[in-house]
């Protein structure tokens, strides 16, 4: 068995949202998904991409200079069980970004987001031919009591339905208002760690008009290097599980949403 044997196809974003929220470390979906790609193994689905709108799109189209509104697409969600061999995420990305040059041509490039306050510095990214173009300290993700993770920019926004669920589950009176601090008085703190920025050029012309610096893998700080989750020490040292090849702990951007 190898990632060779996986078979990509286009499915629902019911199916997508199911596997994803059982899998997935985060239990969310992505942010407004618009492609959502099964990934197969002998007959059954054990994986789901899902490509959609960032949160902010127009900030996010001002990375690469000339992007229109329909030339990207934000990698929300990247969910594999353990019964994918090794290598199957890159394997997985490779087929997609084919399969995405050949049907929807006018996408360009692909944004996406890791969490290294939980899962990973983008270890994948790197692998799948994306260039690392933003590194900041991210305190833009809670953590509940419960342990449940949640990107504040949802509990910014009054109209969002988990934000109503959040503040029923733990009594908080938010109102109209777009502050997250009656969330932290409930209990909820903010993760500390980093969040990493890729881009993925479908179109190869278009990584000059980039109009942030790429910045080198070295740069990544030491203390962020996660393998499937498990936090690495200083000198590689860690112990990440032995079996197994895909790890359903892979991307996170702060725009989860339901």
């Amino acid at each position: 068995m190898s990632a060779k044997d996986l078979v990509l196809r286009p499915i629902t974003s019911a199916v997508a949202n199911g596997l994803i929220r059982r899998v997935h470390y985060s239990g969310t979906v992505g942010h407004a998904p618009q492609l959502n790609v099964g990934v197969c193994l002998h007959g059954r689905l054990e994986g789901a991409i899902q490509f959609g709108l960032p949160v902010d799109k127009r900030r996010s189209s001002g990375i690469v200079r000339g992007t229109e509104w329909h030339n990207f697409m934000e990698l929300n969600r990247l969910a594999f069980t353990e019964a994918l061999p090794r290598n199957s995420e890159s394997r997985a990305l490779s087929v997609s970004f084919r399969l995405l040059r050949k049907h929807a041509p006018q996408i360009k490039w692909i944004v996406s987001y890791a969490d290294a306050t939980a899962c990973g510095d983008g270890a994948i990214y790197r692998a799948s031919g994306f260039v690392l173009t933003g590194i900041r300290r991210n305190t833009t993700i809670l953590v509940f009591p419960d342990g449940e993770r949640v990107a504040d920019v949802l509990l910014h926004n009054p109209r969002v339905a988990r934000r109503a669920a959040l503040a029923r589950r733990w009594g908080v009176k938010v109102g109209g208002g777009a502050s997250v601090q009656p969330f932290l008085d409930a209990g909820a703190v903010r993760a500390p760690g980093y969040q990493f920025r890729y881009i993925r050029f479908l179109d190869p012309s278009w990584r000059a008009r980039l109009t942030v610096p790429e910045i080198p893998f070295s740069a990544i700080p030491p203390e962020c290097r996660m393998i499937r989750g498990v936090r690495q020490l200083a000198g590689g040292a860690g112990n990440p599980p032995a079996k197994g090849g895909a790890s359903p702990t892979l991307p996170l951007h702060a725009s989860e949403a339901d």
